[in-house]
């Protein structure tokens, strides 16, 4: 079994680095200016590894890659990555990171688990998406996302006090959500790029259920569209969600009753049966989203029509 190394705390990671004890338990902010983001390309070099902490990850030029699961990832002028818990990275084995300039937000979960912030982190759903989905910014946006973060780094180094971890809590959620301004920008802007495969991701949603697949798989997941095509399934989600106006969950949904109603009007098969063959271990559920769906049962859908 491959060894993988994990990282559980902003102290143990500067402990590694070789660097002094963080002015913050459960903050950190590495810059290439004072050495600190290359220290840590050359200590995790050719590593697999993963930590307990968020990191927010900038990027300036073209000069490297950073594995992350099955994907690798050319760094582009002015890129952003999000890294969530859990998830394994690998540092390359040589040193085309140094060529490029950047920096690193890291934070651990507690940092933000008594506030809003700390309720609501899991909307921030461009942390599952993979490495090959990162937020490409203008230069304008990049210098505005690094004022935000330069006020971060100033709470950090000032003593800290009842105050502190407010504020850069606070400043941290406005990054976030500036984040999500310019992640819908660059769906905006990939607008014909994206109906691409939003016509793709349909055409295998109805060959799904035109197939045995039902039967023998279940009710498809996003993460089994996802893979189908290359992209985590929270970026498909988004996506569909940004063009269609629909969710992934919504699109299957339609999917299901669509093909249900064709089979209600066009046989005697039972309720029951029609359940099984769109991947209902249980008639109750199709039931519920058939009523749900439609506002009648399936039994009363037939009878009408």
């Amino acid at each position: 079994m491959e060894n993988i190394l994990r990282i559980k705390s902003i102290s143990q990671f500067n402990q590694m680095l070789d660097f002094p004890a963080p002015q913050h338990p459960l903050i950190a902010i590495y810059e290439d200016g004072d050495q600190s983001d290359k220290a840590i390309s050359e200590a995790l070099r050719g590593l697999r590894f993963t930590t307990d902490l968020y990191t927010i990850m900038y990027k300036d030029s073209v000069s490297g890659s950073l594995g992350y699961g099955r994907n690798a990832y050319d760094f582009q002028d002015g890129t952003l990555i999000f890294i969530a818990p859990e998830q394994v990275l690998e540092m390359p084995s040589s040193e085309v990171l140094h060529q490029s300039k950047g920096w690193s937000l890291t934070f651990h979960p507690d940092l933000i688990r008594k506030s809003p912030l700390g309720e609501f982190i899991d909307d921030y759903t461009y942390f599952s998406y993979a490495v090959n989905e990162a937020l490409h910014l203008s230069e304008k946006e990049a210098r505005f996302i690094f004022e935000i973060v330069s006020q971060i780094k100033k709470e950090y180094h000032q003593n800290i006090d009842k105050h502190t971890q407010r504020l850069m809590v606070s400043n941290l959620e406005l990054l976030l959500n500036y984040c999500v301004r310019f992640y819908d920008r660059q769906f905006y802007t990939r607008t014909n790029y994206n109906k691409d495969y939003v016509t793709v991701f349909e055409q295998k949603l109805k060959a799904y259920f035109n197939s045995d697949k039902p039967t023998e798989l279940g009710i498809p997941t996003i993460s089994y569209f996802g893979k189908e095509l290359n992209m985590s399934a929270n970026y498909l989600s988004d996506l569909l969600k940004k063009e269609t106006g629909k969710s992934i969950k919504a699109h299957i949904n339609e999917r299901i009753v669509d093909k249900a109603k064709t089979v209600l009007l066009n046989s005697n098969t039972s309720v029951s049966e029609i359940a099984y063959h769109l991947g209902f271990e249980y008639p109750q559920s199709f039931n519920r989203l058939f009523k749900r769906e439609t506002g009648i049962s399936p039994l009363e859908y037939r009878n009408l029509n």
